[in-house]
């Protein structure tokens, strides 16, 4: 989801820098109009077992996305779509949802399975990146997000909450810090989702559902970075159909997933929509990745889509 080399040293709890990897130059221009992504017939899954596809991201020359079900625990693999199209399961137990990349080449997890954040080696070595906040473990990590200076952002609803005992009394945001500290960017959305970070790391992009129970909607917010804090946010788009992931493009335009629309709107970081890309099934999340970053790729449902864009983007 952003855009550039991102070093991350969250003392103690992240030894690994994290990066959030990108070609160096932004190429190209935005998406315009209405655009369709074709599936990637090796990926479909129908049947019991479909379950869910999230948290894309490309790691050197293939895409690792997580893959769900809705069976006890909510079980989850980080699948891996190597470049010539082969399907292979990378991480057999990993309990993830939303997935980043590390400056090594490792995974950054959001993993219900742990009620935490984690880091995962390619073959599979799990440490604890950020375990509790005032001392009890999380609902369940959803989405990511890895500032220059070593921040993470995080959102965590209460979708899997269930995977494993304990929980928060409320779904928030999360900052953690570069020492470790735990605390909170926002408490006001009803499950929180997608988290991104702007190019330049200056702006913090959270989508979720606001109001009362029975009237919400689904809404886009930004929240100004200064001195490497978050500040109040605002309400940068309203009306989304339930929030789901998001991708940024380097000219920071949003790729905002909307789950049951079946659908990303792409949105200027003014606000504005330019273009929607339509899938056939629910959607979660979405990255760039390829070669050359130009690729976007879109997880839902048993599904996994792409679409070949003129502009290159974030990897997660």
């Amino acid at each position: 989801m952003k855009l550039r080399h991102l070093v991350v040293s969250i003392a103690a709890a992240l030894s690994t820098a994290c990066v959030l990897a990108a070609p160096a130059t932004c190429q190209g221009t935005a998406p315009a109009g209405e655009l369709t992504a074709t599936r990637i017939p090796a990926a479909n899954v129908t049947g019991p077992g479909q379950g869910l596809y999230e948290g894309p991201v490309w790691i050197g020359d293939a895409l690792y996305f997580s893959h769900f079900t809705f069976a006890a625990g909510f079980p989850s693999r980080i699948l891996k779509l190597d470049a010539a199209g082969k399907l292979a399961t990378a991480i057999a137990d990993s309990g993830s949802n939303g997935l980043a990349v590390d400056a090594s080449g490792n995974i950054v997890a959001a993993t219900h399975k742990y009620k935490s954040v984690s880091r995962y080696t390619l073959d599979g070595k799990r440490s604890n990146v950020a375990g509790t906040y005032n001392g009890q473990v999380f609902n369940s990590p959803n989405d990511l997000a890895i500032a220059a200076d070593g921040t993470l952002y995080f959102s965590d609803p209460d979708f899997q909450r269930t995977a494993a005992p304990g929980g928060q009394d409320k779904t928030r945001v999360y900052r953690v810090a570069p020492d470790g500290a735990v605390t909170v960017v926002e408490d006001g959305l009803a499950n929180p989702n997608g988290v991104s970070l702007s190019p330049a790391g200056d702006v913090l992009y959270v989508n979720g559902m606001e109001g009362k129970q029975g009237a919400q909607q689904g809404v886009l917010r930004a929240y100004p970075i200064v001195s490497g804090r978050p500040q109040q946010g605002r309400d940068l788009v309203k009306g989304l159909g339930t929030p789901d992931g998001m991708a940024v493009d380097c000219l920071g335009n949003l790729y905002v997933a909307e789950h049951s629309d079946q659908r990303l709107r792409v949105f200027t970081p003014a606000g504005k929509q330019i273009a929607t890309i339509h899938v056939d099934a629910n959607v979660t999340n979405a990255a760039f990745g390829g070669a050359d970053g130009k690729t976007l790729f879109i997880t839902g449902a048993g599904a996994l889509w792409q679409l070949r864009l003129g502009i290159n983007g974030a990897p997660y």
